[in-house]
């Protein structure tokens, strides 16, 4: 990516359709040792109006790069899930992203936003201090394949 060339340039985030899933489905692949399953996608795009699945679009070639499912209910948001094809990493496309998505809480009326993180996963905890989320917690082996504790971590929207 060229110095003059800004994520926020060449992202777009739309919402994810039953179209989208081969293509979110290999992004889950790459990015997951326990991805989700097609039919756990597939609810996420039926469970309207609480669930707001997104794929992210590069809007010049328009090729889906990556996605985010986040739960917004009143006025608290859970990201569930967030990933970005290897090629595009480190690009600033994840906090782009993020960005966007708690513009969008925010202005929804959301106060709160809440996620669970793998304790290794370095590059996502930075990303998350960076937009100022802080750890709340852990839940031991939370995850699996392999088993591992995650971080709860938090950040208030107001």
């Amino acid at each position: 990516m060229s110095s003059l060339a800004t994520p926020e340039k060449f992202l777009a985030l739309r919402r994810m359709t039953y179209d989208d899933l081969p293509e979110v489905m290999e992004i889950e692949r790459l990015s997951f040792s326990n991805p989700w399953q097609e039919m756990t996608f597939r609810g996420e795009i039926q469970n309207q109006p609480f669930s707001f699945p997104n794929v992210i679009v590069h809007v010049i070639t328009r090729k889906i790069i990556g996605y985010i499912v986040y739960w917004q209910i009143k006025d608290e948001v859970q990201i569930n899930n967030i990933a970005v094809l290897p090629d595009y990493r480190h690009w600033g496309v994840a906090e782009t992203a993020l960005r966007q998505v708690l513009e969008g809480a925010r202005a929804r009326g959301a106060t709160f936003v809440s996620l669970e993180v793998r304790v290794k996963n370095l590059p996502a905890l930075s990303l998350y201090q960076k937009l100022g989320f802080r750890t709340l917690g852990v839940r031991k082996n939370y995850y699996t394949n392999p088993v591992e504790d995650a971080y709860i971590m938090g950040l208030n929207l107001v």
